[in-house]
C-alpha cells in the first residue's frame, strides 16, 4: 500500500511552449506527462516496456536533453530509459515564486512521480542536483532501487568542505544579472558545446520568470550544520551505510566541484565494495555531454551484469 507525500500548494505555475522544444538536435524523444501535486512533470520513456528500468536524473541548470547521448546506447541493450525532467525545469511546469522551491519539496515531487508511475526495479543514474534529489528518493524508497550507479554527485549534510569553484557558482547565480543557461552549461563541458546544442538548453527558459528553479537551487545545497536538510540527508547516509545492492561509482577526471567525491562512496557503502568503479577521463562536470556514450557503457554492463 503506497503512503501519502506531502505536496506543497503552488499557486502560481508557468509551462514553456510546445514550440519552444521543436527541431531539438538529436532529441527526437517524446514527453510523457505526470500530474504531481497540481504540477505536471514530464519525462521521456524509452525503450521495451518489458525491459529493465533505468531512470537518468539530471541535475541544474539542465534537463533531459542532458542525456541524449546516452539513450541510444542503453536503449540498444535492452534497456528502458526513464529521464525526468525535475520540477523548474525542461518540459516540467515551474512554480513561479522562489518560496515555492526547496530542496524537500523537490525530493516529494519526485517520490511522487515515482509513486504515481509505479516504477519498481529500478537502476539508478544521477549526476549532480540529480544525486541530491536523487539519492534522497532512493534511500526514502529503497524497495523501489535494485542498484545505484553515481556520477559527479554527492549528498551533502553541511559538515562537508564546500570546494571553492562551489562557491564561485553559488554567488554567480544570486547576484549576476546575467545568466545565460545554454552557456552556463557550455562552460562545465570540457568537450564544448555547439551553437544549437546551447540554445536546446535554453529552451525551456523563453524569459526570466522561467529561470527561477535555475537560480534557487544553488542556494538549497547544504553547506552548513544549521541547514533544514542536514537531518533528513543524514537518515539518507544511514541507509547508504547499509546499502548491500550495487553501487559503482562514474567520476569524471575534470570536475572542480565533485572531484575526489567517490571515495566516500566507495569506502562507506557495503554495496560498492568489489564493484567495478570507474573514472570517467576528459570529461568535466557534465559527463553526459563529454562522454556520454562511454558513460552509458559502463552504466549499461552494470545493469546487465545484475542479470545474468
Amino acid at each position: 500500500m503506497s503512503t501519502a507525500i506531502a505536496l506543497p500548494n503552488v499557486p502560481r505555475v508557468l509551462r514553456t511552449p510546445d514550440e519552444r522544444f521543436a527541431h531539438l538536435p538529436d532529441f527526437p524523444y517524446a514527453p510523457h506527462y505526470t500530474e504531481v501535486g497540481g504540477l505536471r512533470i514530464a519525462h521521456i520513456d524509452e525503450g521495451p516496456r518489458d525491459g529493465p528500468i533505468v531512470l537518468l536524473m539530471h541535475g541544474e541548470p539542465t534537463w533531459s536533453y542532458l542525456y541524449r547521448k546516452m539513450i541510444p546506447v542503453l536503449v540498444a541493450q535492452g534497456l528502458r530509459v526513464i529521464a525526468p525532467d525535475l520540477v523548474g525545469f525542461g518540459r516540467s511546469d515551474k512554480p513561479a515564486l522562489a518560496r515555492d522551491y526547496s530542496y524537500l519539496n523537490h525530493v516529494q515531487w519526485m517520490k511522487a512521480w515515482v509513486q504515481a508511475n509505479d516504477f519498481q526495479h529500478m537502476s539508478f543514474f544521477g549526476q549532480d542536483w540529480g544525486s541530491l534529489v536523487g539519492l534522497r528518493v532512493v534511500a526514502e524508497m529503497p524497495e523501489r532501487f535494485d542498484r545505484v550507479a553515481l556520477g559527479n554527485g554527492a549528498l551533502p549534510t553541511g559538515t562537508m568542505e564546500v570546494p571553492p569553484a562551489f562557491k564561485i557558482w553559488r554567488a554567480f547565480s544570486r547576484y549576476s544579472p546575467w545568466f545565460p543557461i545554454g552557456r552556463i552549461v557550455k562552460a562545465g563541458c570540457a568537450q564544448g558545446l555547439t551553437p544549437q546544442e546551447v540554445a536546446a538548453y535554453d529552451a525551456p527558459f523563453p524569459g526570466r520568470a522561467y529561470r527561477v528553479a535555475a537560480r534557487v537551487f544553488p542556494g538549497f545545497v547544504p553547506t552548513t550544520p544549521q541547514d533544514p536538510e542536514r537531518e533528513r540527508n543524514e537518515a539518507a547516509w544511514e541507509v547508504f551505510k547499509r546499502w548491500d545492492k550495487p553501487f559503482i561509482t562514474l567520476f569524471s577526471t575534470r570536475d572542480p566541484v565533485t572531484r575526489g567525491g567517490e571515495v566516500m562512496w566507495q569506502q562507506q557503502v557495503p554495496g560498492a565494495q568489489g564493484q567495478p568503479h570507474t573514472k570517467i577521463r576528459g570529461a568535466g562536470h557534465f559527463l553526459q555531454e563529454d562522454k556520454g556514450a562511454e558513460v552509458a557503457e559502463h552504466l549499461a554492463a552494470f545493469v546487465r551484469s545484475g542479470l545474468k
